[in-house]
Parts: C-alpha cells; sequence; structure tokens
C-alpha cells in the first residue's frame, strides 16, 4: 500500500535542516510519496525509515546521474503520459563518433560538438554527450578516442564496444567522468559492472528479447548494481516504441523495478528524415539516451527544439524573470514598452524591438507566466499592477523620458496607468508584436 506524506514525515527525523533540497520535512515527506526523490537524500533517516521507506519511496523508473557532477540525470520518471503532471528527466542527446574515421574529421566533429549551443526562450542547449564506438579491432585506437573525446568536450561518453578488455580499458581511461558502458550482455556482465562502480560510470545492458533483458536486469540488481540503462532490443520503430511502452507500463503500475530503469537507443543510418523520425519516437515515448550516428546541426536544432517542448512541465508556463530589460543600448530618455513575464510573448516582443533597431527599455512585470490578455483577465496586468512594479525597481530614478507604451490588447488600462503613473506618458501600442516595427517608425522616427 501506498503511504501518504503525512505517513512518511512521522518516520522522519522532522528536523527540518533542508539538506535534502526540501525546504522542510514534510515537503520532502510529499515529495517520497510522489517517488520524485529517493530516501537516500535524507542524511538522517533512521533505519526503521530505511526499512519500510526504503524500496516504496524510490521512483518507479529509477534515477540514474552522469557526468562528473552527476549533473546529467536519467530517469525518475513517474507517469506515463506528459498530461498526468510531467516528465522529468529530458531525454539525453548524444552524437557518436569512432576509431575509424579520418583524423581531420574526428577533430571537427569533436570541436563542433563542443561549441554547438541553440538559445530557446534565453537558455542554452547543446549535445549531452558523445557516444564513441569501436569498428575496428585496434582497441588501442578506442581508448585513444575515448580519452580524447573527454578532453576535448568534458562531456560524458558512451563507450560501445564488442571487446569487453577494450571497454575496460576505455572506462578506467576515462575514470571519473561519469560515462556509460554499453552493450554490456549476460555474458561479460559480471565482469564488467565492477569495472563501471569503480570507476564512477554505468551501464548500460542488452539481450536479445525483453525477457532476457529482464532477467539479466533483476540478476544485477540482486547483485548489488543500481545505475544501469536498458538498451531494448528493437529491429523496427514500432517494435522499439511498443517495447518502450511496455517497459514504462511494467514499472509504473505493475511495481516492475528491474523494467524501471532509462532506456538507450543507439540510431543507424544516414537519411536524415528517418533518423528525424526515429528520434522524435525516443523523445516522445521515454527514451533516456538517443545516439544520433551523426553530427547535424539542423537535426539536432529540431531535436532539442521537440524536447524542450516535451519536458516542460504542462501545467506551469515558461517565464522569464521579471524586470527592466535594455534593448539596443537604451539612455534615460529611451521609451519603455511593457508585456508580461510569458516566454514566448516577451521573446517576439524582444525580437520586434530589436529588429526594429530602436534603443527602448522592456518593462517586464511579474504576471505569473500568462500571456496579456490572459494576465489581464486574472488581475495580474492591470495599470495598478504595471505601476507597483515600476516602483519596486525605482523605473523613475533610470528612465527620465516618461514614455510608457503598453499592448494594444489592453488599450482600456491606459488611464489606470496614468493615475497611478503620474507625469508618465502612456501610449498604445499595436495588438501584435509583429506591428511593432510600423508602430516604432510611426511614433519614434
Amino acid at each position: 500500500m501506498a503511504l501518504s506524506g503525512l505517513k512518511i514525515q512521522k518516520l522522519l527525523p522532522r528536523t527540518n535542516c533542508k539538506e535534502c533540497g526540501s525546504n522542510t520535512c514534510l515537503a520532502f515527506a510529499m515529495k517520497l510519496a510522489a517517488k520524485k526523490v529517493e530516501l537516500s537524500a535524507c542524511p538522517y533517516a533512521s533505519d526503521e525509515a530505511k526499512r519500510v521507506l526504503g524500496a516504496a519511496a524510490e521512483p518507479p523508473v529509477r534515477g540514474v546521474k552522469l557526468g562528473p557532477d552527476g549533473g546529467l540525470r536519467l530517469g525518475e520518471e513517474t507517469v506515463l503520459y506528459r498530461h498526468e503532471r510531467s516528465f522529468v528527466s529530458p531525454t539525453a542527446i548524444a552524437v557518436d563518433i569512432d576509431e575509424t574515421l579520418p583524423t581531420s574529421q574526428l577533430e571537427a566533429t569533436l570541436t563542433a560538438i563542443g561549441d554547438y549551443a541553440i538559445d530557446r526562450v534565453g537558455d542554452d542547449y547543446g549535445v549531452d554527450m558523445v557516444s564513441v564506438t569501436q569498428r575496428g579491432d585496434r582497441a588501442e585506437a578506442f581508448v585513444d578516442l575515448a580519452k580524447r573525446a573527454w578532453e576535448a568536450c568534458r562531456k560524458p561518453l558512451v563507450l560501445r564496444s564488442s571487446d569487453p578488455q577494450a571497454l575496460t580499458r576505455a572506462a578506467i581511461a576515462v575514470k571519473g567522468s561519469g560515462s556509460l558502458i554499453a552493450g554490456v550482455d549476460a555474458e561479460h556482465a559480471d565482469a564488467l559492472w565492477p569495472v563501471a562502480q569503480q570507476s564512477g560510470h554505468a551501464i548500460g545492458i542488452t539481450a536479445p528479447d525483453l525477457d532476457s533483458l529482464l532477467a539479466l536486469s533483476t540478476r544485477l540488481r540482486d547483485a548489488g548494481c543500481k545505475d544501469m540503462v536498458l538498451e531494448l532490443p528493437a529491429l523496427s520503430l514500432a517494435e522499439r516504441f511498443q517495447l518502450a511502452s511496455i517497459a514504462r507500463r511494467a514499472a509504473l503500475k505493475h511495481g516492475a523495478k528491474p523494467l524501471g530503469l532509462p532506456h538507450l537507443a543507439f540510431l543507424e543510418g544516414d537519411d536524415p528524415l528517418d533518423l528525424a523520425v526515429t528520434a522524435t519516437t525516443e523523445i516522445c515515448k521515454y527514451g533516456g539516451i538517443v545516439v544520433l550516428p551523426c553530427f547535424d546541426p539542423a537535426l539536432l536544432a529540431a531535436m532539442l527544439t521537440l524536447r524542450l517542448n516535451i519536458y516542460t512541465d504542462p501545467q506551469k508556463p515558461i517565464q522569464v524573470e521579471p524586470g527592466l530589460y535594455p534593448i539596443v543600448e537604451p539612455g534615460p530618455d529611451s521609451p519603455v514598452f511593457v508585456t508580461t513575464n510569458f516566454s514566448l510573448t516577451y521573446f517576439l516582443v524582444s525580437g520586434e524591438l530589436e529588429n526594429s533597431g530602436l534603443s527602448a527599455w522592456l518593462l517586464v512585470p511579474e504576471c505569473e507566466g500568462m500571456s496579456v490578455l490572459t494576465a489581464w483577465a486574472a488581475g495580474k496586468f492591470s495599470g495598478a499592477h504595471i505601476a507597483r512594479f515600476a516602483q519596486s525597481i525605482e523605473l523613475d530614478s533610470r528612465v527620465a523620458g516618461r514614455r510608457i507604451v503598453i499592448p494594444g490588447l489592453v488599450a482600456q488600462i491606459s488611464g489606470e496607468l496614468e493615475e497611478t503613473m503620474p507625469g508618465w506618458s502612456v501610449l498604445v501600442g499595436p495588438q501584435q508584436a509583429a506591428d511593432l516595427e510600423g508602430f516604432i517608425k510611426t511614433k519614434f522616427s
């Protein structure tokens, strides 16, 4: 039977020490009840609490941390469908290289992987991991490439080879990188997982069918191996989709902990459309790590954007920090434009202002991530609300021009804003951000 947060709290120290990352023991207990954290996060949990809560408090999909600081997180999922709550750990995207490539191509690819970044809603996103595959028969070249990839990119690796000795040497060579030893089968698992544990890596286990994979996962779990990912046996996109769904449902609905692990998928082929379809399926349907066969900036941009959409909380709008933002080096006499802190609205407005070439300020009050009309309807974007925020950031002392532009969709607040911001001239802008450039040419040229 699942324990409620209040029952779990009674088993905790109740000191509110905050060392677990939560403000109170009750808040931590609620996270335990929702299977969002593990009991091990509490440094003062009693033996009784560990006995009662230990396994029951684990997320249905076990969390695996990669990278030297554990910053790349996989798993920890608690729902089958995003709209139920949200997905937690975004699919890690890796790019594959191998030792048979020409040196110049390898160097160029590693440089491109390390430098690649795209901006989405104010944050930079890039390649998460580098997959190093041994395709030839020279173990030394594989080990050297693993070291070179780690030193060049400082990203965790996916080490893949059919030679367990080469995998062992490579794992030791990049010890401390928090990487993943992939392709570990039943024959070599007992030898390789202690190597992974000693080197600070996780392992990716594989088997010819789901039953065999379940048996291998169970055996390793019983032996004490915890940090694993599953490479699901699949020959087609349909099989990949089906097996991923079966494994997630078994973990969430039936408590099958050996299947409650992140998934690893190696994509093959050179057709960009086929790769995009397969990668999309992995991101939408429970992929933990997706390894692309080559570095393709266009494909990466599409996948990173899709991933951002899938792994945002559907119940919480994407927001920017409230504040006063400079556009094109404004001065004290530059006009002030106003919008909400809903990210899409902010970036549309700021982009149009930048394109116009006008030096201006963009005032963004706290609107709980709502759009203009929604915030106005909720009472979060009124004249008084904007005036209070302007006063809180001492706008009067920072801007002398005293011209403020509000969105045309809320023209009705202009009178209230003039009353609450005496001395300011209130202009009503266009209803759509796309019309800002024409408005600016008319009013400020």
